[in-house]
């Protein structure tokens, strides 16, 4: 077993995205007791929370990066491909979903693209799985 950059750069992508998507489970769960506090303990919540959600959705990011850089996409299967892209579609996704969410202003707009911020959220989760098994 080796503690090399391979390893630093696993860890900090695992920790990225654990900390944007894990968050958003957690902050969504929360969601009706933060209502229970006051009506602006949910939006006071989720700007703490984005102080720390956004470094580390770019610390997931720019790892995702350094782990593609990593692997020679050309000599890989065409599903290992297709799962690629649609990994870095669905991470795209969840970061427009998550700002349009911090900037939405009607509660139906908050609720849409929080739900599909979280869903894409897993759903990148979900592919960054299943490309670390066919490596």
């Amino acid at each position: 077993m080796d503690f090399d950059a391979t390893t630093i750069r696993l860890f900090l992508h695992v920790l990225g995205a654990s900390v944007w998507v894990g968050g958003q489970v957690v902050l969504g769960a929360l969601v009706p007791t933060l209502r229970a506090l006051g009506d602006d303990a949910p939006k006071r919540v989720a700007r703490a929370f984005n102080r720390v959600a956004w470094p580390f959705f770019t610390l997931a990011v720019v790892t995702g990066i350094w782990n593609v850089m990593e692997v020679d996409v050309g000599d890989r299967s065409t599903s290992y491909q297709t799962g690629l892209f649609l990994k870095l579609l669905i991470v795209a996704v969840s970061g427009v979903s998550a700002f349009l969410h911090t900037t939405a202003t009607k509660k139906s707009a908050l609720a849409i693209w929080g739900a599909l911020g979280a869903v894409s959220a897993l759903a990148a989760l979900l592919f960054g799985a299943m490309l670390s098994t066919s490596l």
